[in-house]
Parts: C-alpha cells; structure tokens; sequence
C-alpha cells in the first residue's frame, strides 16, 4: 500500500505532537516587520510577533514560500515513488497555495494541491482528516472528495477588537476607525470559500461572545459536532469565555495563538472561532 505524503503550511494551528505523529511537512511562511525578515515559526513566536507588531508603524508583511522551496520538498518527498497531498490556507489570503501549484507542475513527483479555503484550526481540520484517511488507506483522490465536504461543513468567525491594523493595512479610514474606537464597536465577519464578509458588529466583548455562541447554537443543532477550534491574538479577553461558554455544553474546544500571517490583517486582540461538523 503507498504512503501519502501530507504537506501543509505553516498558518495551520498545529502542535508538535500532531505534526510528529502523523508525519506531517510544514512549510513555513516569511514574515517581514521593520525591515527586518523572520520565518514563521522558526525564528519567531506568534507571541513574539504580537510584541513586535504593537511596536511598529507600519503593517508587517507576509511572503507566501517560494517555488523551489516546494519543488525542493516535493522532489525529495517524491523519491520514494508514493503520492504527495499539499494542503494550504485560501487562496483569498495568500499566494502560497499558487506557490504549491507551480511547483507541483515542475515537479517529478506525484503531487497534489488542495486549497483549504481556511486558515488555523480550519485548515487544521482538513490536513488532520487528510491524515486520518490516509491512515485507513485511501486514495489521495477519494481524500480529496471528503475535504471537499469537510469543507462544506466548516464555518470561520473573526473578531477584531482594535481597527489599528485596518487602517494601517487601508482597509478602513482613520476617521471611520476613530469613530468604531470611540463607539467600541466590535466587527464580527465569516470566512466563506475564501471570502471575507462582514455580518455583525457589537459593542463589547460579552456581546461578541453571545453572538458567536449562538451561531454555534444554530448551525450544530442536530449535527455531530467533529472539532472546535479558537484563535487569538493575544485576544483571551474574548477567547477565554467563548471557549467556556462552548465548553459548558459539553463539547471540547482547542484554544491557540493565531498564526502571525492572520494578525497581521487582524490586529492585537482578534480572535478566530472555527468549527466543523458531520
């Protein structure tokens, strides 16, 4: 039976102990902030970059990796002779899984790419089941069917609490973001395919938290819930409680820091709240 190679990349919200046990390849990101260049999660912390990004005054950049990285892992993957699937965060955000696609055309190897159209823990949920799949021996296209329903039956919140980023990033004016900051107000949106869309805002962080626990009220009833996933940024303020409140009705919920690619757009305080069901 042929092994299935899983690469991903570095926004996904895994631990060490997952990437071990499941033999996983993570290719990281590059981060850029006050002129100096750091590698996602090897020469820096998510906690470090928050530190870092409330210090500078303008927006830290992202790079997606590039090609030859891919290729380089994807050639020497390839040796073996065994298939290769290469799971990464949306397109909507990032080029990294253009990245992928081009090397995975010049590459001998047999390799293929999946846009997640997620990010953190929701990414997460794909390349884990992916994983799982290919454990029980699945084909990388029968695996590539089900992440298509994983998918399907994902759903992204994000929350930020500060609109600094927003405007260095020129997503919003100052004058918008003084008026949000005076009022408080809390903008709450999803991530769908890979696209942002705003659908709330709230005043605080308890209406935030209401808000979010009764989506997750809505959209599970009746449903098996598979995972339950939070991401912040430096953001406990709201992360803590909604893990609580999900918590109390039973059903386990990972809390994480979030990658620095999403605060970055997001700014200190953000959080992501992410779940799939059956």
């Amino acid at each position: 039976m042929k092994k299935i190679h899983i690469v991903t990349d570095s926004t996904a919200a895994l631990t060490d102990e997952l990437i071990e046990q499941y033999a996983i390849h993570v290719v990281p990101l590059t981060l850029q902030i006050d002129g100096r260049a750091y590698t996602d999660g090897v020469d820096i912390t998510s906690e470090q970059f928050i530190d870092l990004m409330r210090e500078s005054k303008d927006l830290p950049k992202s790079s997606q990796p590039a090609v030859g990285v891919f290729q380089a892992l994807y050639d020497e993957l390839g040796k073996d002779g065994n298939p290769i699937l290469s799971i990464h965060m949306t397109g909507g955000m990032s080029g990294t899984v253009k990245s992928a696609e081009a090397a995975a055309q010049a590459s001998t190897a047999d390799v293929t790419v999946v846009d997640s159209m997620y990010i953190s823990h929701a990414l997460t949920f794909q390349v884990l089941e992916a994983c799982r799949l290919a454990e029980e021996g699945k084909s990388v296209q029968d695996i590539v069917k089900e992440l298509d329903n994983v998918r399907k039956r994902s759903s992204l919140y994000v929350v930020v609490d500060v609109l600094d980023n927003l405007v260095k990033g020129g997503r919003i004016g100052k004058g918008r973001a003084m008026f949000g900051s005076l009022m408080n107000i809390k903008p709450i949106a999803t991530l769908q395919d890979g696209v942002y869309t705003p659908v709330a805002k709230v005043r605080s962080h308890k209406q935030v938290v209401s808000y979010l626990l009764e989506e997750f009220k809505k959209e599970t009833a009746g449903k098996v819930i598979r995972s339950v996933g939070i991401a912040h940024a430096n953001g406990l303020a709201m992360g803590e409680p909604l893990k609580k409140k999900i918590e109390e009705l039973g059903v386990p919920v990972k809390l994480s820091y979030t990658t620095p690619i999403v605060s970055t757009h997001t700014g200190e305080g953000a959080i992501g709240f992410m779940y799939y069901t059956e």
